[in-house]
């Protein structure tokens, strides 16, 4: 699914990324945390919608990339010991054990501050550069809220997992339509984003339940239930796909399939 926008993507991160006058670990710890076989859902989303509400993928490419450098920085850095201190990621080491905790830092470092440069550079679309700058934001105070001592309840789980998880699926369908030259849906389809990053969190949660369990985690599956957290899932489901319903060309297809594919998917 989404295989050509992901392609595009691949390509166009090799071509965006600055490597002038950068001392040289830095570049290469910075390629390593970003050109490292991701699915790049992200990104491809966002050429997606936008080709679904008229508007070329093409056009779009340095706004995708911005958005994986920015989530790609993330993972950098929630692999660090102090904070989800994972050793691997995808079947590799993880930046800081191929680089040192200090480069892994600097990479992360790099790829966002390269994110808003190439955001910069953009002619334009200060709505979508908008949509992008601030959902980073949020996602690292979801990020904050999950390390620190929190009240469990609802509305804290919500807003975690709406930051953490949900907003750069949100900045991938409210720019996507931005980019689009349909500036009157970013509002509802920031909403569908939101939703499919609550799909993709619960899912998440849902195959990660034992492993969870063990670190006392905050997630869905802790605090719902098993069963209540799959009738979530379908319920999210359905909601996404009545909304998408209108729309019916390839791109619009291909994107319904990849919600489905969520709900299903085993790893």
């Amino acid at each position: 699914m989404l295989d050509r926008y992901r392609q595009m993507t691949e390509t166009a991160l090799e071509q965006n990324l600055y490597t002038d006058r950068l001392a040289p670990i830095l570049v290469e710890s910075m390629r390593y945390g970003l050109l490292n076989g991701g699915k790049r859902i992200r990104p491809s989303l966002l050429l997606c919608v936008c080709e679904m509400l008229g508007g070329k993928a093409e056009n779009a490419l340095p706004f995708a990339c911005a958005l994986e450098m920015i989530h790609s920085y993330s993972l950098v850095h929630d692999d660090l010991p102090a904070m989800d201190n994972d050793d691997y990621r995808r079947g590799k080491p993880s930046n800081h054990k191929q680089f040192g905790e200090a480069n892994a830092i600097l990479a992360g470092d790099g790829l966002l501050t390269e994110a808003a440069l190439l955001l910069s550079k953009q002619a334009g679309n200060d709505a979508a550069k908008a949509e992008i700058l601030s959902a980073a934001l949020d996602m690292v105070s979801g990020q904050s809220y999950d390390l620190n001592e929190i009240e469990r309840n609802e509305p804290m789980l919500h807003l975690l997992h709406a930051q953490k998880t949900g907003a750069l699926f949100r900045a991938a369908f409210a720019a996507g339509a931005h980019l689009a030259g349909r500036s009157d849906l970013a509002e509802p389809f920031s909403k569908l984003g939101q939703a499919i990053g609550l799909l993709f969190q619960i899912t998440d949660d849902v195959l990660d339940a034992e492993k969870d369990r063990a670190e006392n985690k905050f997630t869905y599956l802790t605090f719902y239930g098993e069963a209540r957290s799959r009738s979530y899932i379908q319920e999210t489901e359905q909601q996404i796909l009545f909304a998408l319903a209108p729309y019916d060309n390839a791109p619009a297809r291909e994107l319904k399939a990849v919600v489905r594919q969520m709900t299903n998917r085993t790893e």
